[in-house]
């Protein structure tokens, strides 16, 4: 007996160390969970609510989240959005709601209320909230209809018009009930529409007033009405299914001047890269008579100056670009005056010679980049404010880095137009493009003009690869696209004439975005070619022939 208490006494001596140990070791991460769940709470008034979400089957859900609606304000989207998804949980131990995330390729876990990852939780200790696709229907409206009565105007025109094309009774009778109250007219007026649907699509409504409703709907290109009244079109009342056949065909008529107008604004769009591209070889050419096969490595340097830029200041794209635009200007200007005055100024008066040696310019600065850079295409980001689009209705919207290019392109043009018209650079480039040996003869250095011209040139065509990096890959080819477009720009409008290229760019630049639809891209090429070459037939020197003794 006594050998036996002896053995207890010493038994219990080792075991009470080990516990006290394994106690300490807890004690910390049982506070932490302690804290987390104190933090994770729900509001009071819908603590039970929520209580009540992580006990219920599935198919007593939907009347829980209808009462967490109706006492509830925004603060509960982020609960529907989880559990819409799939991704809301809740701890066993404590019935806390949690959310689940991906980090770094790893599913963590965090607090619904205090947005504070739990890492000692595991799947173990989690039990999933389920959802089926009746529920997502009604999450999905759920969110919308919070968001009705959000502050900004704009939440609350995106949630009515997300519950377009889902108007249940419970959307209904919420937006009969903001809609008297509804402050912004715009928003207001979408909420019509969504009642309005609603009304056209009511048999036990008299036919007038369904009428009147879709008289109502024929004013709105939104995709969803379209889709409401050709389901009317399929009714058996005659007078119904006429209104929403009218309604279509008035909404047709809509959408087809807006879809001419969005060909149209491609078609600017097209232009303002062609007379950015162009501009700089109409300056040259006219002044110099020199066929720069070269241009469009110019254009391609100023791309990838955009593109050296960007990775020297890679927290900071927004503002990339207006380094960019002077960046590019200095270099490709810089290697326009090399190129000018090592090879150019050699072979004044001799054309082909310096066709053929500028084309021969052309395949060294494009095998430089591709040692340099590598032959692969190369991404450039667009700035935040230059990205997305302004959307004018649903069937129209311009795209800002296009719009922004357009306008971009005109402030160019002008800048050049004030240079030549009010400088002496300008004075004397004028007067070397009308009789080159009369300006030599009053004592114009016609050698630093040609200079100049040639690096003015080259870098207003570097400027019009920051344009184009914004539209598409910068590559060793990039140049090559537009060097033929260039020419056909500037023989057009007529050589040397700036009003001349304005005009043709943005011609030929429509031209050829309404001939695409009809012919594609290839055949509308081949025509815009055709075109030119008849009207040289007709008039050699273009719509604008330059004036002077220069043009004898």
């Amino acid at each position: 007996m006594r050998h036996l208490l002896a053995f207890c006494c010493c038994l219990l001596g080792l075991l009470l160390p080990l516990a006290h140990c394994a106690e300490t070791k807890q004690a910390p991460l049982a506070q932490g969970a302690e804290s987390n769940t104190t933090a994770n709470q729900p509001p009071a008034n819908i603590a039970p609510l929520v209580l009540d979400l992580t006990q219920a089957k599935l198919n007593k859900l939907l009347p829980i989240l209808k009462q967490l609606e109706a006492v509830s304000d925004e603060s509960m989207v982020p609960l529907f959005h989880a559990m819409m998804h799939g991704d809301l949980y809740f701890i066993k131990a404590n019935r806390q709601l949690v959310v689940a995330t991906e980090e770094s390729g790893q599913r963590l876990y965090k607090g619904l209320y205090s947005h504070v990852l739990m890492p000692s939780i595991s799947e173990d200790d989690l039990k999933k909230i389920r959802v089926n696709n009746r529920l997502r229907g009604y999450l999905r409206n759920a969110i919308a209809r919070v968001h009705l009565t959000a502050a900004s105007p704009d939440v609350r025109e995106a949630a009515v018009r997300e519950l377009l094309a889902h108007l249940d009774k419970d959307t209904i009778a919420t937006l009969e009930r903001l809609y008297p109250n509804e402050p912004n007219k715009k928003v207001k007026e979408t909420m019509g529409l969504a009642l309005a649907m609603n009304t056209a699509s009511q048999t036990n409504l008299p036919d007038s007033t369904r009428i009147a409703a879709i008289d109502r709907l024929s004013t709105s290109l939104e995709n969803d009405v379209r889709n409401k009244l050709t389901t009317l079109t399929y009714q058996d009342n005659p007078a119904i299914k006429s209104a929403a056949q009218t309604a279509l065909k008035h909404i047709a008529q809509r959408v087809e001047r807006f879809n001419f107008l969005n060909q149209l604004f491609f078609g600017l769009s097209l232009g303002s890269v062609l007379l950015l591209a162009s501009i700089g070889l109409a300056i040259t050419f006219g002044v110099m008579g020199v066929i720069n096969m070269a241009h469009g490595e110019m254009i391609m340097l100023g791309a990838y100056t955009t593109y050296v830029v960007q990775l020297m200041m890679p927290n900071y794209i927004d503002y990339s670009i207006w380094v960019a635009i002077p960046a590019a200007f200095l270099v490709s200007g810089s290697v326009g005056v090399l190129i000018e005055r090592l090879v150019i100024r050699h072979l004044h008066g001799r054309p082909l010679e310096t066709l053929l040696a500028t084309f021969g310019i052309s395949l060294i600065l494009q095998q430089l980049v591709r040692t340099i850079f590598s032959p692969l295409n190369r991404q450039v980001s667009s700035p935040s404010w230059m990205s997305g689009s302004w959307e004018i209705n649903p069937v129209f919207s311009l795209t800002l880095n296009r719009l922004y290019i357009l306008a971009f392109s005109l402030l160019v043009f002008l800048v050049l137009v004030m240079v030549l018209k009010k400088t002496s650079l300008g004075l004397n480039v004028r007067a070397v493009s009308q009789n080159r040996n009369m300006a030599k003869a009053m004592g114009v250095r016609t050698a630093w003009v040609d200079a100049m011209t040639f690096g003015l040139g080259s870098g207003i065509a570097g400027i019009a690869g920051v344009a184009l990096s914004q539209l598409t890959n910068v590559g060793p080819n990039l140049g090559q696209d537009y060097i033929i477009n260039s020419f056909m720009v500037v023989v057009f409008g007529g050589v040397g004439n700036l009003l001349g290229t304005l005009v043709a760019a943005f011609s030929l630049g429509i031209a050829t975005k309404f001939l695409e639809p009809v012919t594609g891209a290839v055949l509308s090429a081949i025509l815009v070619l055709v075109f030119i070459i008849l009207f040289i037939q007709k008039r050699p020197k273009g719509l604008f022939p330059q004036k002077g003794r220069a043009a004898e």
